[in-house]
């Protein structure tokens, strides 16, 4: 083999290794995160609470968060914990101005024990307060930022062991999610989702989307929304400002108390920011953001329907 033939194969073999090394260890090109788009049904039906009656709410008038109505979703003040790509600590959850501030935060020298890295909160009112069926809102300003999302949701106790029976024995109730920021299509922008998961989190976990809404007539990441969800023993029916925006039975609708949870995550595994299904990796330079709640209530039906079902509503929970 020639001296010229042997310097063209040692190239193509050196080409095709730097090929490989790019294709395993260089980040993907990024783009925008694209929600599967569900349509608005045709004839949206308007919130009507005069059946309803209120038995739970905060309006975060404090000084700090209530302990009585809320607790560390899998974090506390002890010690910060790893959540997806970034760490929770509860004193990232806190109340002024009579609104619930989630904070993220960018800690280069990490924080209570946690790494570097991105900082936030998730709380709920596991042991504090569960009701099944009724109405669930909340009115709040979305955080900005690509590659982190909030969310209002709603869980069973110990849904991880739920597999084999639908969604009657309890769901993942996704209210609202952001994980699509600024995603746009035609002239419209800010596309929230809302998603219900059932039979737990293992191999077995089945999920659908129920509602991407578009909001054009406000922007949420600067303006109060409500996200609700009406919860009856045959459906589950979605809101956004008080239009129906979707609605579904899947799986079953849940026949057991769940709780309220709130939540930001950053996208990513092990506390580090990677790109996620929120897209682009949420850069260190960004700014911090907060999840902003003006409130959040629970109505229960005037006729509670699930006494029907051989459940014992009060108005600390079930």
């Amino acid at each position: 083999m020639s001296r010229r033939r042997i310097t063209g194969f040692i190239i193509t073999v050196l080409a095709a290794v730097l090929l490989f090394y790019a294709a395993v260890h260089l980040p993907s090109p990024t783009r925008d995160a694209a929600p599967v788009i569900i349509p608005p049904p045709d004839n949206p039906a308007l919130l009507d609470l005069s059946e309803f009656a209120l038995v739970w709410f905060d309006e975060f008038d404090g000084e700090s968060l209530d302990p009585s109505k809320w607790t560390g979703f899998r974090c506390g003040a002890a010690r910060a914990a790893i959540r997806q790509g970034g760490w929770w600590h509860t004193d990232f959850a806190t109340v002024e101005n009579g609104c619930l501030h989630i904070s993220t935060v960018y800690h280069g020298n990490g924080y209570e024990g946690g790494k570097p890295g991105w900082y936030s909160c998730g709380i709920c009112t596991t042991g504090l307060f569960e009701q099944a069926f009724g109405y669930f809102e909340i009115r709040c300003i979305l955080p900005k930022g690509e590659g982190m999302w909030s969310a209002f949701w709603l869980l069973p106790e110990d849904f991880s062991n739920t597999a084999g029976n639908g969604g009657l024995d309890g769901a993942e109730l996704d209210v609202m999610e952001s994980p699509n920021y600024r995603y746009k299509l035609s002239d419209d922008v800010n596309v929230i989702t809302s998603n219900i998961h059932i039979d737990g989190y293992d191999k077995e976990e089945r999920s659908t989307c129920v509602a991407t809404p578009f909001l054009s007539a406000n922007d949420p990441y600067e303006e109060f929304t409500t996200y609700g969800i009406e919860w009856n023993e045959d459906e589950y029916v979605f809101y956004v400002n008080g239009v129906e925006t979707g609605r579904s039975s899947f799986g079953g609708t849940s026949r057991v108390p769940e709780y309220l949870l709130l939540t930001v995550e950053v996208g990513g595994s092990n506390g580090v920011a990677k790109r996620s299904w929120a897209g682009r990796a949420l850069s260190r330079d960004a700014l911090p953001s907060d999840f902003i709640v003006d409130y959040v209530r629970v109505y229960q039906y005037n006729t509670l329907p699930g006494q029907r079902a051989g459940l014992n509503f009060t108005e600390g929970g079930v």
